[in-house]
């Protein structure tokens, strides 16, 4: 019966007798079950609001998405293999840190610790894979996120009111297809390893976020979870870290006089989150004994430009040598990604790009979503950028995602019956010491659907939401 359930979905949402009812009742269960916010800072700090979710879950097939769910360890191996590879990093990156400043002063401070030897003996990696269903059929990578991962930790309360929802409709025995094998200790057991690796039981974890963060719910659950542990959670911004770090004579990181085990990096990804002074404390913090999430060499494993290489024939025998079938699995969820730098095969991609830029998404090396181009930017950019500026960027097949109708609840904007595409997450997480990898898990996922009319999506801004896969 599952699989006509994308008919019998569309069918609910076309309902108008259901539809205002069904509404009220899932935003009263999204409030039972925690799935919420903090509203943008114009709103009073007190206030909360729910979390935009769609109405109902997201179709999606079932082996598509096992896919995504197996290959994930795979991607945790090749992220910690590419930071250990200096030689790589350092070749790969070469004509990006010419022209990108921001990436050059990472690749910068990675060197500085390359050359005092202070390379981490215990390495921390929350990483995420995003991908698109390209056409409905097949599954497509749209980047590795490194850095300031978020692992969805709302995503196990969303089912739960996804539950709630199709129970409401009638529908019980679809319900219990909705299901999530990923509770917030999965990923916390990660960083409690780290943190018990360090070895100082009075030590803490540092998290590092911005006070105005809308989904610091979601990062509560992890300080929740590392409690089972006793590990005390400490929450600063970069600015009030910089106002009381300090190392001691064996490199121990102390904030606030307290020795801190792990840092874990929720923001300082872009380049206006950075001053001369937190330019500084970057250095800082990568010169202490603190694990850090990332480290500077996972944070550059994790930029745009490593990953066009890597999507490129022959390189991902570099690090699986004799494992044909490991670098099977990993390339057959790249879609097509194209050098910028100066030469023909440049040439090349940039004429494609011009001839049909609807075609294809153009990426500078950047996180946290809203920074790439789309269509006649694309041309604009280029040709503003005709010389080595260019190769800032890389260049991606846009993957063509199926839209498919839901309604996206908040609390803010009235539910209206729109086509929307979807973006699935997978995260990961691992623990190496010295050579050793200790562990290497998946510890959850993170669907996001948005409008199909806008290019990009966003929770807080209304035109994305937070969703559950229905396996199909």
């Amino acid at each position: 019966m599952s699989r006509s359930c994308p008919g019998l979905f569309e069918a609910l949402l076309k309902d108008e007798a259901l539809l205002q009812p069904l509404v009220e009742f899932a935003r009263d269960a999204a409030c039972l079950h925690g799935v919420l916010m903090r509203p943008p800072p114009t709103m009073k700090p007190a206030h909360v609001t729910l979390m935009p979710f769609t109405l109902l879950p997201i179709p999606m097939p079932r082996a598509l998405y096992f896919q995504a769910v197996e290959v994930q360890t795979l991607f945790n191996t090749l992220v910690d293999r590419v930071s250990q590879d200096e030689a790589f990093l350092e070749q790969t990156l070469s004509s990006t840190i010419e022209v990108d400043d921001f990436t050059a002063r990472l690749f910068h401070i990675y060197k500085q610790i390359q050359r005092e030897g202070r390379t981490p003996s215990i390495v921390l990696g929350l990483n995420r894979c995003d991908y698109m269903l390209d056409q409905g059929s097949s599954l497509k990578q749209v980047e590795i996120n490194t850095f300031a991962v978020g692992m969805g930790g709302l995503s196990a309360r969303l089912v739960e009111v996804h539950r709630d929802v199709l129970r409401f409709v009638g529908l019980p025995e679809q319900s219990e297809q909705l299901q999530y094998d990923h509770p917030p200790t999965v990923q916390a057991s990660a960083v409690a390893k780290a943190w018990e690796l360090y070895g100082s039981h009075r030590a803490v974890v540092l998290l590092l976020t911005l006070p105005t963060n809308y989904n610091r719910y979601e990062q509560r659950n992890l300080q929740m979870a590392l409690l089972k542990w006793n590990i005390c959670v400490i929450r600063r911004s970069l600015e009030e870290v910089c106002a009381s770090a300090s190392l001691d004579e064996e490199n121990r990181l102390f904030v606030d006089g307290r020795e801190i085990a792990v840092v874990y990096f929720r923001y300082g990804h872009a380049p206006d989150h950075y001053t001369e002074q937190i330019w500084d404390l970057r250095l800082l913090l990568e010169r202490s004994r603190a694990v850090k999430v990332p480290d500077i060499a996972t944070h550059l494993a994790g930029t745009k430009k490593v990953q066009q290489v890597l999507s490129e024939p022959g390189v991902l025998e570099r690090f699986f040598p004799e494992r044909p079938h490991v670098v099977e699995q990993i390339r057959a969820t790249f879609t097509g990604l194209y050098s910028l730098d100066l030469g023909p095969e440049g040439d090349r991609a940039v004429d494609m790009a011009l001839a049909a830029p609807e075609r294809f998404v153009l990426k500078p090396q950047r996180e946290g979503g809203g920074n790439n181009f789309f269509g006649s930017d694309i041309s604009r950019v280029l040709t503003e950028a005709p010389g080595k500026e260019r190769t800032a960027y890389i260049l991606m097949d846009k993957i063509q995602a199926t839209p498919s109708p839901n309604i996206i609840v908040s609390a803010e904007r009235p539910p209206v019956l729109t086509d929307c595409t979807c973006e699935l997450g997978v995260a990961g997480a691992y623990v190496r010491q010295g050579r050793d990898v200790l562990s290497n898990e998946v510890v959850g996922y993170l669907l996001r659907s948005k409008m199909a009319e806008h290019v990009e999506g966003g929770v807080a801004s209304g035109r994305g939401a937070r969703s559950s896969p229905f396996l199909i």
